[in-house]
């Protein structure tokens, strides 16, 4: 008598074709998919106004306040060879052209040979009752290095020049592009032409506006 044989069913196997071509249609659904949220929900490209930075108390201030306008924005110090001359220089700016076209905004900074050691409540106090500034003195930042402030980062990397010393100054549009630069020594003359060409365009824009 021959031994009975006992068979069991074979275990059900997908071909690997299948799999291979399920695995492709994933991967090219996936690509699909990115492709599409790049074209559509592609994030908008920064501009100056659309950063947030600290005011002198340390509280969050959104820079789109001041879209629309032309603004010189300068990293200051309170004990540097330059300081009388350009807060002086930077306070007859934003007399005679803001502040409804024009702004200062002063960005204290400690990175050029430690000349602004104070905290930014007292920087504040230091600008305002030696030159009676009228223009925004936000907190002390970092524009160098790795620590360097976001908005500042910006226009050093939009102007390819990086601050050597205090008060340099970036002349940004009202569409939050920087225009122009300029070094501590330079005087106050050729800002103003800029500045009063930047004001005349918004003006003449606001007029076809209407």
């Amino acid at each position: 008598m021959e031994p009975l044989s006992t068979s069991y069913p074979l275990k059900y196997s997908v071909p690997k074709t299948r799999v291979c071509v399920v695995f492709l249609s994933m991967v090219l659904c996936t690509t699909i998919l990115c492709l599409l949220q790049l074209k559509f929900f592609k994030p908008k490209s920064k501009d100056f106004y659309s950063f947030e930075v600290k005011d002198s108390r340390g509280r969050i201030i959104s820079l789109e306040k001041y879209r629309g306008k032309a603004t010189l924005v300068v990293n200051v110090a309170s004990y540097c060879q330059y300081t009388d001359k350009n807060y002086i220089a930077l306070q007859e700016l934003h007399r005679e052209f803001g502040p409804s076209h024009f702004t200062v905004l002063a960005f204290p900074c400690n990175q050029f040979g430690e000349s602004e050691p104070s905290s930014s409540q007292e920087i504040e106090h230091f600008a305002k009752g030696n030159y009676g500034v009228t223009f925004p003195v936000f907190h002390k930042i970092k524009i160098l290095g790795s620590e360097a402030d976001p908005a500042f980062k910006f226009l050093i990397d939009s102007s390819k020049k990086e601050p050597r010393w205090n008060f340099w100054k970036y002349l940004v549009s009202p569409e939050g592009k920087v225009v122009k630069f300029w070094r501590p020594e330079e005087p106050i003359e050729s800002i103003k032409l800029e500045v009063r060409s930047l004001i005349r365009q918004i003006i003449m824009k606001k007029r076809e506006d209407l």
